[in-house]
């Protein structure tokens, strides 16, 4: 189902990656230590399993203390020609591109060309902020206000269009304010698109002009580059999405879209020379660069998990510093540990939660948890409706003996017991905490990841929706078969099998429907219901993919 991580990961699920040849990195050739080859042995065979050989996969490299501890890619970088992943291959690193306009900002802070102070109407004066003060610091923070273009309707549409960076403006410049400046945090990518814009027009020379002379030149990564649909690179490997359980080819989209927002490619060898030159003062001094790994704050003071361009946070007692999703970059500063994980698939196992695991094996604090048996009644105390400020509800079941957790309008998931009241997820750092009373009665659902600070929901008094399902013939079922196209390029293909009828979206996995009635029709896995627009006793003429509070209607395609 559609939903504002699928809309928020386009700028690099809807591409190919990219790869280069390049040389290795910093450590490489020297014999390990036996403590950090039987390290490395591990994480090797963790992620022999994560990314089979025959599969799309990823480049890993794993640094500890300034020595290389894992550099080595899997699985297949082109499935139609058998070419293999190589360590050196570059890929697109999306929104990791953000450290790097930040870092470009930061280095015109140094020069008196920019203040993040400065209201962005002094370099873009066309600019409308409807006389609000929108600052560079804002862009930044992700604080502006400003609507990002990936949740705009007609992004998907329009994805495969090449446009200026003053053309790419004007698409989204016009767009109502999601909120005063400075009031809460919303990711935005328009925001970093306009930093890109304000590096040239401060600079006086072009945004990748400017990286490649003042960063990619200095700290030697000839890699790294902005990347373009129509260039030639040699060894390119090819991106993929997943189909049930078949591998497509995935789609594309304009690279001047993403630009400074998420446009760069690189390999892991150039990343793991980028964190390094960070500690030296070669490309920033520490003062200057200190609020990028520092978490801001709001007007109101509260503080949010983002500094400029990076994601700082805690675990287990050390400083972590985090960005990406499909791409992904972990560094620890007391450790001067680094892990970056660049994958050609756009499907599990993601990179997110692959580089974080690495991350506590470099810390000697490996999270390997192990589940534990909790008698169902146990579980079903915790069962209930959890409410926190200004997120999603979370649902808690019970079904079978399994307890599961759901926000409103996404998935539902098994949690893993680690005790009666403390749970995680597999394949993730997330845990849960559920809070009792001095009489022992569960009053409040606590959750934490890796980097992030615990987010408390208060038990409510509302009960869990138990929807309830009806039969209906194959004859009523048929007349709901089809496909509903709910954006260009983003369709929903409902199909049967004998008395089941089934869901399946763009590049995502088939997943069963369940009727309530004739038309109406709910998803166990995600929190999302269907409506068919029925007529007579034709074939439905459209449907409403209700989902996360937004209804997103569907078109039947001939």
């Amino acid at each position: 189902m559609i939903s504002r991580l699928h809309r928020a990961a386009l700028l690099v699920a809807l591409s190919g990656l990219a790869v280069l040849y390049g040389p290795g990195a910093t450590g490489q050739g020297t014999a390990p230590a036996p403590d950090t080859a039987r390290l490395a042995a591990t994480l090797d065979a963790m992620l022999a399993k994560l990314y089979p050989a025959d599969a799309p996969g990823a480049a890993v490299i794993a640094v500890r203390d300034g020595q290389t501890v894992l550099r080595k890619a899997y699985g297949m970088a082109d499935l139609e020609l058998g070419v293999t992943l190589q360590p050196d291959m570059v890929f697109r690193i999306g929104s990791m591109t953000k450290q790097f306009t930040a870092v470009a900002i930061l280095m015109l802070v140094e020069e008196g060309k920019v203040a993040v102070s400065d209201p962005i109407t002094k370099f873009l004066p066309d600019y409308p902020t409807g006389g609000k003060t929108i600052t560079v610091e804002h862009l930044l923070t992700h604080t502006s206000g400003i609507k990002s273009y990936t949740d705009m309707e007609d992004f998907v549409a329009n994805a495969r269009k090449d446009y200026t960076v003053p053309e790419m403006i004007d698409r989204f410049k016009g767009q109502p304010m999601d909120f005063e400046p400075g009031e809460r945090y919303q990711y935005d990518n328009s925001g970093y698109f306009l930093l890109g814009a304000i590096v040239e027009k401060a600079s006086g020379m072009g945004y990748e002009a400017f990286l490649k002379k003042r960063v990619f030149d200095v700290v030697g990564m000839a890699q790294t580059s902005l990347e373009s649909t129509s260039r030639i690179l040699p060894r390119r490997a090819r991106g993929y999405s997943k189909t049930g359980d078949a591998w497509t080819n995935a789609d594309w989209i304009s690279m001047t879209q993403p630009y400074a927002a998420g446009g760069l490619v690189s390999s892991v060898d150039d990343l793991a020379k980028w964190d390094a030159a960070l500690y030296t003062g070669k490309l920033l001094r520490p003062e200057t660069l200190r609020p990028a790994f520092t978490r801001h704050r709001l007007k109101d003071g509260k503080e949010i998990e983002y500094g400029y361009g990076w994601e700082p946070g805690r675990w287990e007692g050390f400083t972590v510093i985090i960005h990406g999703f499909v791409s992904m970059g972990v560094r620890v500063p007391e450790r001067k540990v680094y892990v970056a994980v660049l994958s050609n698939r756009t499907a599990e196992p993601f990179p997110f939660p692959v580089a974080q695991r690495i991350a506590t094996y470099l810390l000697d604090k490996p999270w390997d948890p192990k589940r534990v048996a909790v008698p169902e009644p146990a579980l079903r105390d915790c069962v209930g409706v959890y409410r926190g400020e200004g997120g999603p509800a979370w649902t808690v079941t019970v079904e079978s003996g399994k307890l599961f957790t759901q926000p409103s309008g996404g998935a539902k998931t098994e949690a893993l017991p680690l005790s009666a009241t403390e749970f995680f997820y597999e394949g993730s750092l997330d845990r849960l905490r559920f809070e009792r009373d001095d009489a022992g009665r569960v009053t409040a659902l606590v959750r934490q990841g890796f980097g992030g600070e615990p987010k408390q929901a208060a038990r409510t008094a509302e009960k869990p929706r138990e929807r309830q399902e009806v039969r209906l013939s194959p004859e009523q079922l048929e007349r709901c078969v089809g496909r509903y196209e709910i954006l260009p390029g983003f369709v929903l293909e409902i199909t049967r099998e004998g008395d089941r009828l089934f869901s399946q979206a763009t590049g995502q996995p088939k997943v069963e429907i369940f009727a309530e009635s004739g038309a109406e029709f709910f998803l166990r896995v995600v929190d999302a219901q269907i409506s068919f627009r029925l007529e007579g006793g034709g074939p439905a003429r459209g449907l409403v993919l209700h989902q996360g509070g937004h209804d997103h209607e569907g078109k039947r395609l001939p």
